[in-house]
């Protein structure tokens, strides 16, 4: 009799645990849906795609990637910002999305930290400063002292106004006393023939864009944006070696809707840490001109936060308009 009590209390055990067991497996081999907020085939497109494969594996389940481009990386982020707060939907944001969009003063239909859940900062493409091969500088310190010496007749382009590539540049004329003139274009591609002819005296420019011309032997290069040496470009000096503290990059990290779990928090962080480790992810960012970052949630916060004061200073200062 007893034996058969612990039978029957047994089987009920093995019962409740099966119909548990199923709809817990279930919720954790639901896809995840990372959202980027930008076109599929850019570079955040791409670092997404790298990234979220080896992420997966180690998360046991799929991440589906979901372009949702427009209004400047604005309309995805607000879909992530709305989404449940499951850990089923994630957002590659970038410098666009959570620095220059707020510093600008854009009307964004959330806000960057009270609606979202930092994660992790994963990624960093610096870029990297270009002149003409018949500029007479051959150095960022002869760069400067030539600008010096002829204030307000030499130029920069942009890829348009507010964009990360002017605000690079305003960063360099204010950190070296500079007067320089702003040509925007629709995109660096379109001022790279008017460099190459001279037409142009500077531009910063992403690395995976800008490093083809220099190899090819139309542009020179004189520094990268990063504060130490880069692994991408292991041959150009930083910047900040002439102007200390100099610093500019593009961030890729991920956010969660906010009122994310601590639990999912350390989870997906973990995996994206133990991803961007990996040799093959490393080796196929770098050919995209990212620097994979490990990070812990504060740290991105903390990174977020000092890149926003300080784009946020330079656009007041130098009044700075998204047009």
């Amino acid at each position: 009799m007893i034996r058969r009590h612990h039978f029957l209390r047994g089987l009920a055990a093995a019962m409740a645990l099966g119909a548990t067991v199923p709809a817990a497996l279930a919720q954790a081999s639901k896809p995840i849906r990372l959202i980027v907020p930008f076109p599929a085939g850019g570079a955040t497109d791409l670092f997404a795609r790298t990234l979220s494969q080896k992420m997966g594996e180690k998360l046991g389940t799929s991440i589906v990637v979901d372009n949702k481009p427009g209004a400047g990386g604005s309309l995805g982020a607000d879909l992530a910002a709305k989404a449940p707060a499951d850990g089923l939907t994630l957002l590659l944001a970038t410098t666009s999305t959570h620095s220059i969009g707020p510093a600008l003063g854009n009307k964004l239909p959330y806000d960057t930290v009270r609606d979202f859940t930092p994660i992790a900062h994963v990624g960093n493409a610096p870029s990297i400063m270009l002149v003409p091969n018949s500029s007479p500088a051959k150095t960022v310190k002869e760069w400067i002292e030539y600008a010096r010496k002829n204030p307000g007749k030499l130029n920069y382009a942009s890829s348009g106004n507010g964009t990360i590539v002017q605000l690079t540049a305003e960063l360099f004329k204010a950190q070296a006393g500079l007067y320089v003139t702003h040509i925007p274009y629709k995109g660096t591609a379109l001022a790279i023939p008017d460099l190459v002819s001279g037409q142009l005296d500077v531009l910063f420019d992403s690395l995976p864009t800008g490093m083809p011309h220099v190899r090819d032997g139309r542009l020179r290069a004189l520094g990268v944006t990063t504060l130490k040496r880069s692994p991408l470009a292991p041959d150009l000096p930083p910047i900040a070696d002439t102007l200390p503290g100099y610093e500019s990059n593009t961030w890729f990290g991920l956010y969660g809707p906010k009122g994310l779990g601590a639990d999912i928090v350390t989870r997906v962080n973990t995996a994206a840490n133990q991803a961007l480790s990996d040799p093959e992810v490393r080796n196929k960012l770098t050919t995209l001109g990212i620097e994979p970052v490990t990070s812990t949630p504060a740290q991105f916060t903390k990174m977020v936060a000092d890149d926003l004061a300080k784009w946020k200073k330079i656009i007041s200062e130098r009044k700075i308009v998204n047009e």
